[in-house]
């Protein structure tokens, strides 16, 4: 029997003020994307924003629906965006943000499982680290170097 360690990290800024001023402008449109969720039923809203290295930025908020699970999440509903209007570009970094209608959210929400399962087939398929921005609606926000560091063992085509 072997056992394996595996180690992440990540930077922590206590609030949008300490970012840089790009990462705030780029967190400022996933907090104005939020706003524009569609989220009847869970009432928790999720904005992303895309810097692409075109300098484009992509948006993204979640979408629920009755017929649950048919909804998108916020990543996934702004990655898939890029991936089909921009095939050829790479996704440099992401912002998320997070807010319940009915609990203020101080803690950093990241991507759920499909969502950085989503993200790890394009940091792999662009062969190049994806930087992941999240945060609630206030407080800390959290800086990973890469979809990888949140999701060291993932899953990915050459397990096909």
């Amino acid at each position: 029997m072997k056992e394996i360690n595996v180690t992440t990290s990540f930077t922590i800024f206590d609030n949008l003020k300490e970012l840089p001023k790009d990462i705030q402008d780029l967190m400022d449109q996933a907090v104005e994307i939020r706003k524009k969720a569609y989220a009847p039923y869970s009432k928790f809203r999720v904005g992303a924003a895309l810097l692409l290295d075109n300098g484009k930025i992509i948006t993204g908020s979640n979408q629920e629906n009755a017929a649950y699970p048919s909804g998108l999440c916020a990543e996934r509903t702004a990655i898939f965006y890029a991936g089909s209007a921009y095939p050829e570009a790479k996704i440099v970094r992401m912002a998320i943000t997070a807010a319940s209608d009915n609990n203020p959210t101080q803690a950093p929400i990241p991507p759920c499982g499909s969502c950085r399962q989503s993200i790890a087939e394009y940091e792999i398929k662009q062969e190049s680290p994806i930087e992941i921005y999240f945060m609630g609606e206030i407080g800390e926000v959290y800086k990973s170097a890469s979809l990888k560091n949140l999701l060291p063992l993932m899953f990915d085509k050459k397990f096909l």
